[in-house]
């Protein structure tokens, strides 16, 4: 069976119920969840062994955060143990104009104390086909940044297809300056097969920018061909890239929001349906849930990326009907929505 890890750090989410802002709330719903963590989830859901590396404090609720990805079909043999604390994040869901917001409180947590040498790669990448890690992770502290580092470099001597999602996060990246945020993420992602990204992620962990045509991301005409400069851009800059994929996501509202991607494999570019996601459940893990389609769909149609943009895609549109930071949808459904069938009917 394919074998794929991916490592990072997961948190406790606490969101106000419904639609309540922070000022509202007396009380959080609880979830669990993270970047890496949320492509695990995706990989187990669809038949894929995955396993999901991070650092837990070694108490109640880094156990909990175990057993939520034990609970899911993701491997956590090699989660390592230590720290005081698991990060969080509060989010306040927005609504129609009024955006979400993200607040984070990940100082110091169990994984943002990561060193290199904490975690063995050697016995983590046994029997391993794939790696997945993305731009979230360096940006918790330098030491993440070190080890993430460590296992990019040691997945590349094993022959390992590595993958990453850019996620610049502007709320991170506190420990050092824009020069050394490029430096990292540049040597980081040099080692890099298959790189998701969309243009604010490009300009601002690299510099690169569309040329010759202004990117349109708020309402319903989201061009494709804007981004085909940055896609070459990318590999340019990147040459182990085989592949480069850019998410298309056009925002009418905070609940009303178009949703296509395009891949890029250095001679063609191959662009998926658009679908038109109203009344949004929950979008936060939306680029994670296609990254882990993405995975789902280059290791099943090697041959075919179309149908792996396709399937990645329509993965994705799911997740934004799902609470909650994973998309916990099967192949079955997603194939069902690629066939046409969005009408959401009862299955009895």
């Amino acid at each position: 069976m394919k074998k794929v890890v991916t490592f990072g750090e997961i948190m406790l989410r606490l969101a106000p119920p419904g639609f309540l802002r922070f000022s509202q709330a007396n009380s959080f719903d609880v979830v669990y969840g993270g970047g890496e963590s949320n492509v695990a989830v995706s990989l187990a859901n669809y038949g894929i062994s995955a396993d999901f590396v991070t650092r837990l404090p070694k108490n109640d609720i880094g156990e909990s955060a175990m057993m939520e990805l034990r609970k899911r079909g993701v491997g956590v043999d090699k989660i390592v143990w230590g720290g005081d604390r698991l990060g969080i994040y509060f989010l306040e869901t927005g609504a129609v104009s009024r955006g979400s917001k993200v607040v984070y409180d990940r100082a110091h947590s169990a994984m943002a104390d990561i060193k290199p040498g904490m975690v063995d790669w050697a016995s983590v990448f046994e029997g391993v086909e794939w790696f997945h890690w993305t731009g979230i992770t360096p940006a918790i502290s330098q030491g993440a940044a070190d080890a993430c580092l460590e296992a990019v470099k040691a997945a590349n001597n094993l022959g390992i297809t590595i993958s990453t999602d850019l996620n610049y996060r502007a709320k991170l990246w506190n420990f050092c300056s824009a020069e050394h945020r490029e430096e990292i993420m540049t040597e980081l992602t040099s080692y890099c097969d298959v790189v998701l990204g969309n243009e604010e992620d490009a300009e601002m962990h690299f510099g690169i920018k569309p040329a010759g045509i202004s990117v349109q991301t708020q309402g319903h005409d989201v061009k494709a061909e804007a981004f085909l400069s940055v896609c070459t851009q990318m590999m340019e800059k990147f040459p182990c890239a085989k592949k480069v994929i850019t998410t298309l996501r056009g925002s009418i509202s905070a609940s009303h929001n178009t949703w296509a991607g395009v891949l890029y494999d250095g001679k063609k570019m191959y662009q998926s349906h658009q679908y038109q996601i109203t009344d949004i459940v929950d979008r936060v893990g939306g680029g994670d849930s296609l990254m882990g389609g993405l995975i789902y769909g280059l290791l099943t149609y090697p041959e075919d990326d179309q149908n792996a943009l396709d399937f990645a895609v329509a993965a994705s549109c799911l997740k934004h009907t799902i609470k909650g930071d994973a998309n916990l949808v099967t192949v079955d459904e997603v194939k069902k929505l690629m066939g046409g069938d969005a009408s959401g009917r009862v299955a009895r």
